[in-house]
């Protein structure tokens, strides 16, 4: 008689490489930072990493590490954790958005069918990985790649959609609207 031993199940050989969940990976900038210590230098690295699925979700990430792979790993699984939806006109955004973020300035404008995405490349690998696939943008003041992914990000987390502000404004106005008009009028008498 044989005894079988249990087969253990095959390690993944590709387990560096990240899941495989339908989203595009794109590295922004890679640093290497020296720290001085007693022995000499310490030298780390840290990765901005911008992930997105090109259907309005998108993510940033910045991942610190003693080896870049370990950085850009880090980097692709903050970007997931850190995911907002954005709101897309047909290939557009929804409307005009300025905003800062420390040092930057990142100004987004919807733009008509056929422009393309008209950015520099920070601005252009959040906007893209978006899925947005028609706007103009500018950056003005910091040039500094990781403000500027973070300025973008912030402003497509901003971003509205009309409709759902529409109803919500709806909302509000009707509220508004139920105060009772004997109240209204004992008011402006009184006054």
């Amino acid at each position: 008689m044989t005894s079988e031993k249990p087969r253990r199940e095959r390690r993944n050989r590709d387990g560096d490489r990240g899941p495989d969940d339908g989203m595009e990976e794109r590295v922004v900038k890679i640093s290497r930072v020296a720290k001085v210590v007693k022995g000499g230098r310490h030298l780390s690295f840290s990765a901005m990493v911008v992930v997105g699925d090109s259907k309005g979700k998108v993510g940033v990430g910045l991942g610190k590490a003693d080896a870049v792979p370990d950085a850009v790993k880090k980097g692709g699984y903050y970007a997931r954790k850190n995911m907002v939806n954005v709101p897309l006109s047909k290939t557009t955004i929804t409307h005009e958005i300025k905003v800062k973020y420390c040092g930057a300035e990142v100004m987004l404008r919807p733009a008509a069918p056929g422009t393309g995405v008209i950015a520099g490349g920070s601005v252009r690998a959040v906007v893209e990985l978006a899925g947005i696939k028609d706007i103009l943008t500018k950056a003005t003041h910091s040039t500094n790649p990781i403000n500027l992914v973070k300025a973008t990000f912030k402003a497509l987390s901003m971003l509205k959609d009309p409709e759902a502000e529409k109803a919500r404004r709806q909302i509000v106005i009707n509220a508004g609207v139920g105060i009772d008009s004997n109240e209204v009028s004992s008011k402006v008498s009184a006054s």
